[in-house]
């Protein structure tokens, strides 16, 4: 799941949605729609994503965050390290092999870290 997919489908739980109705709503089939909250299918476009945000009715905050987990919701990621050092390359390497084997809380602290090395740069 992506962490757009898993906003997503928060939304639909949080208010009472069915798969089929909010596809309905927004135009895309329910096929499609579980195939995007489950990861399946690559980040939605920004229209969907618009439609998205309209069919929810979700203002400010919410909606750039929305935005935001879009972008960061491809499933398959490709990190290009040419021009970066090579502790760079190796981390990239290093997690792209080791990511599958890390428990949840290991994900969430790196994340936790990379997140806080980002606001400060």
């Amino acid at each position: 799941m992506t962490p757009f997919g898993r906003r997503v489908r928060d939304l639909r739980a949080d208010r009472n949605v069915t798969l089929t109705e909010m596809a309905r709503a927004i135009g895309v089939t329910p096929t499609y729609l579980s195939a995007l909250e489950t990861g399946k299918r690559g980040k939605p476009t920004w229209a969907l994503v618009q439609r998205i945000i309209a069919y929810f009715n979700v203002i400010w905050d919410e909606a750039e965050d929305l935005q935001r987990l879009a972008e960061l919701s491809q499933p398959r990621v490709v990190v290009d390290t040419a021009d970066l050092s090579p502790q760079a390359t190796e981390l990239a390497n290093l997690l792209a092999r080791e990511i599958s084997h890390l428990p949840p809380e290991a994900v969430a602290e790196l994340l936790g870290r990379l997140k806080i090395l980002r606001r400060r740069g």
